[in-house]
C-alpha cells in the first residue's frame, strides 16, 4: 500500500487540479480501476477520496509525520 504522506500529496494535487470536484474525480478513478479488476489501485484512490474530504475539513486523521 502507498504511504499516508503520498496519499495526502495526491489528495492535495487532485484538489489543486479539480477544485470542488476533486473527490468526485478521485471516486470515478477508483470505480474505473475496480471495473478493470485493479482492486489495490481502487483502494488507493478510495484512500485519496477520504484524504480529500479530511483536507477540506482541515483534519489529517491517521497521518504521522514522525521521522
Amino acid at each position: 500500500m502507498i504511504a499516508d504522506l503520498d496519499i495526502y500529496r495526491a489528495a492535495k494535487l487532485a484538489t489543486d487540479q479539480h477544485g470542488a470536484d476533486a473527490s468526485i474525480q478521485a471516486a470515478m478513478r477508483a470505480d474505473a480501476l475496480l471495473d478493470q479488476g485493479d482492486i489495490e489501485g481502487s483502494a488507493v484512490w478510495r484512500a485519496i477520496v477520504r484524504a480529500i474530504k479530511e483536507l477540506r475539513r482541515g483534519a489529517r486523521v491517521g497521518l504521522s509525520l514522525d521521522y
